[in-house]
């Protein structure tokens, strides 16, 4: 009898065992495979038609994960790698990221960018004004951090490296070769309800960049670089009324590739390069209108004007820009769009491809 009860308490011991093991490794399984659903993939193609670098096209891979797991206040971050090339012989290949981590209560970003643009800026003080076309060589890397400070206040330090090597058309200007390293102080309030698609709240920015000799630069210089946009919901919910100021203020001696040019996410309807200098001022709205989970469009219009040109008749002038455009959803779990924007300027127009909202 005793026995008996020996083989059958180490049959018991034995099946028990193996229940358990297999039980742990059913466990596991299920661990793995919601460890692997926390990263959201997605590649998507890259189409677009400017006047300038005339038709791009590429492919853009992206994911969205988690850091940590257990934090279920911080969005997900964001990494990708773009390549582009152009039929104007231009390309660019950059590794793109995002970081959210610790609760939301430190914020990171590191970008890495090389490329070869061609492209052409107007002149006028010369015997034949008008468009020259150049070509830089670029390599940008740039990393940064945001601690937050108080509820929606953040504050940051960014590091950017950025070095050009620019050949202009007949010999307009000497061949540049420009190395620049900017230091970065930042503070962002941001109440906005999501990071990628904000339906309520605001997001103000301050940047002051400074590029000091003793830092490895050739000239001093400093730029001030504003933005505040706020988020009003509409259509109970669904659609997003989106407004927008940004401002970008160079102080001291500018360097031809730290100038900024009308065109781009603040002033849609411009690409073909003719107005440049210093700074520049833009107001902008969006309506974003959402007939479903995964597609929307956007009707959008605003208004800039800009300062420090070397063709003085552009400074201060009224440069307005409207258009619409076309939006897409990139990922399943988390509202990320990308899209397409169509949009008139003065003298001029643009076709613009989206990853994530213009603002």
């Amino acid at each position: 009898m005793k026995k008996c009860f020996l083989i059958i308490f180490c049959f018991t011991l034995f099946f028990t065992n193996a229940f358990a093991q297999q039980e742990k490794e059913k466990a596991a399984k299920q661990h793995d495979t919601l460890k692997q659903k926390k990263v959201d993939f997605s590649v998507m193609p890259y189409l677009s038609y400017n006047r300038n670098l005339e038709f791009m096209f590429g492919a853009i891979p992206m994911m969205m994960y988690k850091l940590d797991g257990q934090d279920t206040t911080s969005p997900k971050s964001l990494s990708g790698l773009s390549a582009v090339y152009t039929t104007n012989s231009s390309y660019f290949i950059a590794f793109f990221n995002k970081w959210y981590f610790k609760e939301d209560s430190w914020r990171g970003k590191l970008f890495v960018m090389t490329g070869d643009k061609n492209s052409q800026f107007y002149m006028t003080d010369i015997e034949a004004p008008g468009f020259y076309d150049y070509g830089t060589n670029i390599t940008v890397a740039s990393v940064g951090v945001q601690r937050k400070i108080v509820k929606n206040l953040y504050a940051g330090l960014t590091y950017t490296y950025a070095h050009y090597d620019t050949l202009y058309e007949d010999d307009v200007q000497p061949e540049d070769i420009t190395e620049t390293n900017a230091i970065e102080l930042n503070g962002l309030y941001d109440s906005r309800d999501a990071v990628y698609y904000p339906t309520t709240g605001s997001k103000a920015l301050l940047r002051y960049l400074s590029f000091p000799t003793w830092f490895g630069n050739d000239v001093k210089a400093q730029k001030i670089l504003s933005e505040y946009n706020t988020y009003f919901p509409t259509r109970k919910g669904k659609d997003v009324i989106a407004a927008r100021f940004a401002g970008q203020f160079g102080l001291g001696d500018i360097a031809f590739q730290q100038q900024v040019t009308i065109g781009g996410k603040d002033i849609r309807g411009y690409s073909e390069g003719k107005y440049r200098g210093d700074g520049l001022m833009a107001l902008q709205g969006e309506y974003r209108f959402n007939f479903n989970d995964k597609m929307g469009l956007v009707g959008f219009a605003g208004i800039a004007t800009m300062y420090g040109s070397d063709t003085e008749e552009f400074d201060w002038k009224a440069y307005p820009g409207l258009g619409i455009g076309y939006r897409y959803a990139a990922f399943k779990k988390v509202k990320f769009n990308i899209g397409l924007d169509a949009a008139v300027g003065k003298d001029d127009w643009g076709i613009y491809f989206r990853i994530g909202e213009a603002f």
